[in-house]
């Protein structure tokens, strides 16, 4: 079912902004409202995890809406039906645009604590995301710990790396240096087409390995262009058709801002106080997270589980080997914390 939730009032952001009357766009599978389970998605996602992880929804899969109630939402500065600078400020009237506010994961996090509110979810059984999904998860188990049991953080690590840093930073030059962007209060009818494109390009390249390009690619031209070329080609096309310059920029910053223990102390001591059930899942191939720094979160987090989801795809290995993620989450959960995932599927434990 597909809801759209509005939270009446003021919403003061973390770094001193308010937003008015913030909608957010939420998908709910299953009547239910115990056995809850909360989604989180990564930068262009959107609420509609059964299309974007459509692997792990089904029955006797990790997201059954016949045993579990499942909850989906578009962050706070998307452009995906939750509040963002493509939405129309009830003060002015006129779309936020460039003025839109800088978000952090945490306003994102205490935003869908609201939303949870008004549903009536009161506890959350899992609350699982890969990327900045993941960031979202390790901020529900700091600022919301009374509401959750188990918390999967996928792909992510304890803070932004420099590296990811710079990553982001290149992307967000691509968009600025656009012409059309005009510090950011663009027509959206005519968006800056050419600099998302390439932040999106950036991007791709980012979530992939060599090896899985290489597998795909190789030297293949097509049309005297490399295969290589045309697939980031149409990569930067189809995002400029869906998504917003001014959102990517807020949640790319969003993700910059991520640090647990920016304002709060030292890291370790914030991860060593969680006290859920925890599992963290690191991609072998992972290179914007690289699978060492996701085995140092896990090892920073008391009783945390980690375990190596056995890919050549990259980053995006979360979206696309779902069957291994799905065995790995639900032995996890079912309390088999002995048991050796099967080789076949290429998954370790430690």
């Amino acid at each position: 079912m597909k809801h759209t939730v509005t939270i009446d009032g003021a919403f003061h952001l973390e770094g001193g902004g308010t937003l008015h009357d913030v909608r957010v766009e939420v998908r709910t599978w299953g009547r239910r409202r115990a056995n809850a389970m909360l989604i989180c998605h990564a930068l262009t996602g959107t609420a509609d995890a059964d299309e974007w992880w459509s692997g792990l929804f089904g029955s006797g899969r990790l997201f059954d809406p016949a045993t579990s109630h499942i909850v989906s939402m578009n962050v706070l500065g998307g452009c995906a039906g939750t509040t963002g600078p493509t939405s129309i400020d009830p003060v002015t009237g006129e779309p936020h645009g460039g003025a839109f506010p800088e978000v952090t994961i945490r306003d994102m996090v205490d935003l869908q604590a609201l939303v949870l509110d008004r549903l009536g979810v009161d506890h959350l059984d899992l609350v699982i995301g890969g990327s900045m999904g993941g960031m979202q998860v390790l901020e529900w188990l700091i600022r919301h710990p009374e509401r959750v049991t188990t918390g999967v953080p996928i792909g992510v690590g304890a803070t932004q790396s420099a590296w990811a840093v710079g990553w982001s930073h290149a992307q967000r030059h691509a968009i600025e240096s656009d012409p059309r962007f005009r510090g950011g209060d663009y027509p959206l009818e005519r968006p800056p087409a050419d600099g998302l494109a390439t932040a999106r390009m950036m991007a791709m390249l980012s979530y992939r390995s060599p090896e899985s390009f290489g597998a795909r690619f190789g030297r293949t031209r097509i049309d005297g262009e490399f295969a290589m070329q045309s697939y980031l080609d149409h990569h930067g096309e189809a995002l400029v058709d869906r998504f917003d310059a001014n959102s990517y920029l807020r949640l790319i910053g969003a993700m910059d801002s991520h640090d647990v223990g920016r304002g709060r102390g030292p890291r370790e001591a914030i991860l060593r106080h969680i006290g859920h059930d925890v599992l963290v899942v690191g991609i072998s191939s992972d290179v914007l997270y690289p699978v060492g720094e996701t085995r140092e979160l896990a090892a920073a987090i008391r009783g945390a589980r980690f375990a190596v989801l056995d890919s050549p795809h990259g980053h995006d290995a979360f979206l696309i080997d779902t069957e291994q993620l799905g065995t790995i989450v639900q032995r996890h959960l079912a309390g088999e914390r002995e048991v050796e995932i099967d080789p076949a599927l290429g998954a370790s434990w430690a």
